[in-house]
């Protein structure tokens, strides 16, 4: 079986993106270990208790790579967290400070809205409908 394991997101600063993902994201850190380089291999997840994909808190080296933090898919949304309950996450989420772009919405693929990261990534927040094919923003 083969799957996707991590996605590396290009950020600013470790801490301050370890605070977003997981107090207003309510992600868990699964990793914070530092490299022979200076740099630190940081992973996080969502708290779902299956294996999914994490995320590669990867700090920027380079005006390439900073010039990338917050844009990494040209404007389009390139994250789409699941949730089994829309009206929870998306209060929570709310309370904790996340920029919604979009009031909730309901598709023929499920509840979404689409909301920015800290640095500005596009993410959709969606409780798929049983049954839908998957869609993108």
């Amino acid at each position: 079986m083969s799957r996707i394991a991590l996605v590396t997101l290009v950020v600013d600063d470790y801490d301050e993106a370890i605070r977003f993902y997981t107090e207003a994201l309510g992600f868990r850190l699964v990793e914070d270990a530092p490299r022979p380089d200076g740099s630190r291999w940081v992973v996080v997840e969502p708290p779902a208790g299956d294996a999914g994909t994490g995320l590669l808190l990867a700090r920027a080296k380079g005006d390439a790579q900073r010039d990338r933090i917050g844009d990494q898919t040209g404007g389009r949304v390139g994250f789409f967290l699941h949730t089994d309950d829309f009206a929870r996450d998306h209060a929570r989420m709310r309370a904790a400070g996340v920029t919604f772009l979009e009031e909730p919405r309901h598709e023929p693929y499920g509840t979404v809205a689409v909301f920015q990261d800290l640095y500005g990534n596009r993410w959709d927040l969606l409780e798929p409908a049983e049954s839908a094919e998957p869609a993108v923003s």
